[in-house]
């Protein structure tokens, strides 16, 4: 009978295999790494990204108008019968590199902002 170094039951010249170890990676011998919902968030992608946080908090540094200015003032002096006609015709005017769907750009820019919202 052949000689199988103290190994009951195992037949010499082939490998054995822990099987009492589980929860542990058979190849590095480490835990098994759970990865489900995890994800992947914009960082991981550009981890040298600008920190933008500054301009989400209330301070003077992150008000480009300073204290002085009054939106609600400034909003009044607008004429909005000029800008809903601006709007209309930049929605409408079709140019040749980029010519709008149907003689109107207002599908176009609802497809960009689905597209920039990730």
């Amino acid at each position: 009978m052949a000689e199988n170094n103290g190994q009951a039951g195992v037949a010499q010249g082939t490998t054995s295999y822990n099987v009492n170890g589980s929860g542990k990676c058979p190849f590095s011998g480490g835990a098994i790494k759970q990865s489900a919902g995890g994800g992947t968030r914009n960082r991981d992608w550009w981890p040298n990204q600008l920190n933008l946080n500054i301009l989400r908090q209330h301070s003077p540094m992150s008000d480009p108008m300073g204290e002085e200015f009054d939106y609600a003032e400034e909003f009044k002096k607008l004429d909005l019968s000029v800008i809903k006609k601006d709007l209309y015709d930049l929605m409408t005017d079709s140019q040749d590199w980029r010519p709008a769907d149907y003689g109107h750009y207002g599908p176009f820019f609802i497809r960009m902002a689905w597209h920039s919202a990730g």
